[in-house]
This record gives structure tokens, C-alpha cells and sequence, in this order.
């Protein structure tokens, strides 16, 4: 069994005009938009190591509970790394920051209770491979919560949402795309959809293209075990 994947380079992704952007809006989002509810309901229950993907300015890291006893928080780009260095020190539960990307990474297989993915997959640039990085390195049974935005429901917004993806919103927003189908990604590489449900961000006011939303959890199936 391979310890850990092939090494990539510590800045792997590097959006520095992008991180300070979202390093204002995320803050922004959490107090006006219902975003740190969110966060909580994510996190809620979550227990033992704990590995997170993409955690940005670390936002994410207040609202761990206490029966967490470790959290590998990955972030490859070094801007937002050095904001979730710093929520680290002022967290309740261990936190080590580490860089690489969600396509390799740095850990060892099956070494983690459960695995985070909240507003990442969206940027990843080979989501089922992430996927199949993240289902390797928990253990069977480990449990994947995910937060994450994705394509609309109604075809109009869809319609708009490719055309984004085809042209500038990936460019100006870090790599982001708003088109991907988070759930069946999920699936097809191979987790048990547990409970979820679909939201909308901001719950008031008007649809924008990252709207869509859908949270909950999924499960490496216990026969995966080698």
C-alpha cells in the first residue's frame, strides 16, 4: 500500500490578486450571508484526525468541535496558507497547515477519520482524481462532509453558469467553475451518499452563478478495505 501520492510542488496553485479578494469576501459571507451557519452544521458531530481540503483563510477552523483531536488543514495557495496559519494559533483543536494540492496528497492512506471539502471542488483542477485522493487517505468508513456549490437547477441559470465556465470566471476567480455536479462526483468515485441537502447562498435576494449549494456527507464504504 503506497504511503502517500506522487509530490507536486509546495505552490501549486497561485492566485495571489484572487486569495486577497476572497480572503475580504469569505469573512464577508460568513457574517452576511448565513455562510458560518453553515460552516457549523458542516463541522457538527465531526471527531478523531481529520484531514481538510483547501482551507482557504481558514474560516473553517472555529467551529470544529472538541472531540476533533488533529486537523491536517491542506491550502496550496500561499496567500490564503499564511491567513489559515494564523486562524490556526486561535483555534480550540489542534490545526497543522500544510501546502499541496487536493490531486496529491502529502498524508498516508487510510489516516483520517473524516475529510472536509467546503467551497474547494469547485477549483480543483482534476475533481475525480481529488475525490480519489481524498477516498485513499480515509479510513473505510471515514466519512466525507462536504459544503460545496454547483450547477443550477433551472436551465436558464445552467445555460449561463457553462457559458461562465467556457470564458472568464475560472480566470478571474481563482479557477473556480460554477457548472460541476459536486453529488455525482461524489459517486462516481465511489462514496455512499449519506444525507445532504440543497441550499441556496445567500438564502435572500438574487440567484448568483455560485447560488447553488449542496451539504452533507458521504461515506468510503467499508468494503473498500484492503
Amino acid at each position: 500500500m503506497p504511503s502517500r501520492s506522487p509530490r507536486v510542488p509546495r505552490d501549486a496553485v497561485h492566485h495571489p490578486l484572487f486569495a486577497r479578494f476572497y480572503a475580504r469576501f469569505s469573512v464577508a459571507a460568513d457574517l452576511k450571508a448565513g455562510v458560518a451557519e453553515h460552516r457549523e452544521e458542516l463541522l457538527t458531530g465531526l471527531s478523531g484526525r481529520v484531514i481538510e481540503i483547501g482551507a482557504g483563510n481558514g474560516l473553517n477552523f472555529a467551529h470544529y468541535p472538541a472531540a476533533v483531536s488533529e486537523v491536517v488543514a491542506l491550502e496550496p495557495e500561499r496567500t490564503l496558507r499564511q491567513l489559515a496559519v494564523t486562524a490556526a494559533m486561535h483555534a480550540e483543536v489542534p490545526v497543522d497547515v500544510v501546502p499541496g494540492a487536493a490531486e496529491a496528497l502529502p498524508v498516508k492512506s487510510e489516516a483520517f477519520d473524516a475529510a472536509v471539502a467546503s467551497l474547494v471542488l469547485c477549483s480543483v483542477r482534476d475533481l475525480p482524481r481529488a475525490l480519489a485522493e481524498i477516498k485513499r487517505v480515509l479510513r473505510p468508513g471515514g466519512e466525507l462532509r462536504f459544503f460545496e456549490h454547483g450547477a443550477a437547477p433551472g436551465r436558464p441559470m445552467a445555460a449561463v453558469q457553462r457559458g461562465l465556465d467556457r470564458t472568464v470566471w475560472p480566470r478571474i476567480f481563482g479557477g473556480c467553475h460554477t457548472a460541476r455536479d459536486p453529488l455525482g462526483a461524489i459517486e462516481s468515485a465511489g462514496f455512499e451518499l449519506g444525507t445532504y441537502r440543497r441550499l441556496r447562498v445567500p438564502g435572500k435576494g438574487p440567484q448568483l452563478p455560485t447560488s447553488f449549494c449542496v451539504l452533507g456527507v458521504a461515506r468510503r464504504p467499508h468494503e473498500d478495505a484492503r
